[in-house]
């Protein structure tokens, strides 16, 4: 166990040691998976359906930790705003499913949904054509967050806003968002959001085997988002933006761009947390404008600071962890969690700065012997 954490405290800049966790993520995904679908309900190994959809949006979080890593540990840019690509990425999803329900809706009507049968609307609206179609849903997906992420990042890093403020800008386009998603003349169904759905791709969203699927779909995309974002900030590209996150100016100086690399990096960035939204709607049956909350971007901000900044692999623990332990903290005191979850973001960042990983990294690098120490020197 220690030898595989190794592993994954030398690469977390080389980014030669990512297989250890890969093929532990897909190995336990797939016993997990075998276990549901072949092991009897009474058998000490099986995993209820109820725990698969559990850990696909755990997955699915850790997925959103690891967008924030990347443009906070390892660009120094500290978004508050990463809740509004997630959501967005969500109700594209949201769109694609309640377009499936079909004349199966309280109301029967096989056109528009049933929140807009019960508003009165007449047509469905221009920005819900094409959402029938999968393909053109996991396109919007992607695209409009990235495009969001895009015009916020050239127009503010173009103005060379960094620091506070621009946490400060994030968090106000989120919640600019929130109150937008609200209004139920806005057609995406109001403070309720977007439920109720049937299916996808044919297949019915309650079957065990669909939530399997989209469990295991979760893994692999995180898995493969983790080689791909480890590939990129191990590149020329990602030393670049090491140099912008410890020394912008003099990044600047010799004649890089840095505002493009922040734009880019920021749009990567908002495209993962798109997908991690796709992924999570259809697991957990809803997506509602809570998902805008500027709270949740903070607790985003906590799982990568627990974990490890600047890791990748530290923020996938960190959101496990926390969102673990946030299960079973507000099945107990479930008025208490808010304060307990501050008083971890301070514990953190006063005893633990550089996170879980990087503990264990200092913690590894006492126990090694003075001889082994010098000649690694």
């Amino acid at each position: 166990m220690s030898s595989i954490i190794q592993y994954f405290s030398a690469g977390r800049q080389s980014g030669k040691h990512t297989m250890p966790f890969v093929i532990i993520l897909l190995t336990v995904t797939a016993l997990a998976c075998v276990s549901n679908l072949y092991l009897p309900a009474d058998s000490a190994l099986h995993v209820s359906t109820y725990s698969i959809t559990l850990l696909g949006k755990y997955l699915c979080y850790a997925l959103l930790a690891l967008a924030v890593d990347i443009i906070w540990g390892y660009c120094g840019i500290l978004s508050l705003g990463h809740g509004a690509f997630f959501a967005l990425g969500g109700y594209a999803m949201g769109m694609y499913l309640m377009r499936q329900i079909g004349d199966r809706g309280a109301y029967g009507n096989p056109d528009l949904p049933d929140f807009m049968v019960f508003l009165g609307w007449k047509e469905l609206p221009w920005f819900w054509h094409g959402m029938d179609q999968f393909w053109f849903a996991m396109l919007m997906a992607v695209l409009i967050p990235g495009l969001l992420a895009f015009v916020f990042g050239w127009l503010a890093f173009r103005s060379r806003v960094t620091g506070v403020y621009l946490s400060i800008m994030t968090q106000a386009l989120t919640y600019a968002l929130l109150l937008a998603f609200f209004r139920n003349e806005m057609g995406f169904g109001g403070n309720n959001g977007l439920t109720d759905f049937k299916d996808i791709l044919g297949f019915s969203l309650q079957s065990d085997t669909t939530r399997v699927s989209l469990f295991a779909l979760t893994a692999l995309v995180l898995a493969v988002v983790f080689v791909v974002s480890h590939k990129i900030l191990s590149s020329r590209f990602g030393k670049v933006v090491l140099a912008i996150r410890d020394a912008e100016s003099r990044a600047r100086f010799i004649g890089y761009r840095t505002d493009r690399y922040k734009v880019w990096l920021f749009v990567f960035s908002a495209v993962i947390a798109g997908i991690a939204g796709a992924l999570y709607v259809p697991q957990v049956g809803i997506i509602n404008p809570g998902e805008f909350s500027p709270i949740n971007s903070i607790e985003m901000v906590i799982w990568v600071a627990v974990g490890g900044r600047g890791t990748l692999i530290g923020a996938i623990i960190g959101a496990l962890l926390v969102n673990y332990a946030k299960t079973r903290f507000t099945a107990i005191l479930p008025e208490a969690w808010l304060f307990a979850l501050g008083g971890l973001f301070v514990l953190v960042t006063l005893y633990l700065p550089k996170g879980i990983v990087g503990l264990y990294t200092q913690l590894l690098s006492k126990r090694q012997p003075p001889a082994t120490k010098e000649s690694e020197a």
